[in-house]
């Protein structure tokens, strides 16, 4: 099941699929003021349930691990690189856990990073415009996740660095102003 807490802050271009357990742990409460949902969902029926609550009309399925990647250690690397990058987008972000595990991190109210790791059946839906950012963990290093979408699927990451901000960040970021 997953594991909630504060990122310590300590990662590197060269340690960031370790755990970088503060010790301190976040609640599912403390997720949810951020628009964060956890679920643990363990059948296909009562994905498929979620799926039509929240109106997710498409999805997909994605396999991340050296191999799929031919074993090119150096895509490997950029594709993990790029998705540890600080970002967000104009939609939802779900993903639900088949096999594997990997870390999502998001941003709370005061800019600390909180990190999930989650592992089969776990759920995560982000909402449009919260920054985050994904890694494998460093026991693994693989993983398979069904991507859920309302429409047609899309994955347009808006790195913080650009400064771009766009409706479903303005909206996100009133939505948790303090």
């Amino acid at each position: 099941m997953v594991e909630v807490y504060f990122h310590d802050e300590k990662d590197t271009l060269d340690n960031f699929t370790e755990a970088h357990n503060s010790g301190e742990p976040v609640s599912f409460a403390q997720l949810e003021e951020l628009g964060v949902i956890y679920r643990y969902i363990t059948s296909q029926d009562d994905l498929d349930s979620l799926a039509k609550e929240r109106d997710y009309k498409n999805r997909d399925v994605v396999n991340l691990n050296l191999a799929a990647f031919n074993n090119d250690l150096d895509a490997y690397n950029a594709k993990m690189q790029q998705f540890y990058k600080e970002h967000y987008h104009e939609d939802e972000e779900i993903r639900y856990i088949v096999d594997g595990e990997g870390y999502f991190d998001v941003r709370d109210k005061n800019e600390r990073w909180i990190r999930a790791k989650l592992t089969k059946f776990d759920l995560l839906i982000l909402p449009a415009g919260i920054y985050h950012r994904f890694t494998l963990t460093d026991d693994l290093k693989q993983v398979t996740a069904v991507r859920l979408f309302k429409d047609e699927p899309k994955w347009e990451a808006i790195n913080r660095d650009t400064g771009r901000e766009t409706f479903a960040r303005e909206e996100y970021a009133k939505s948790i102003a303090v």
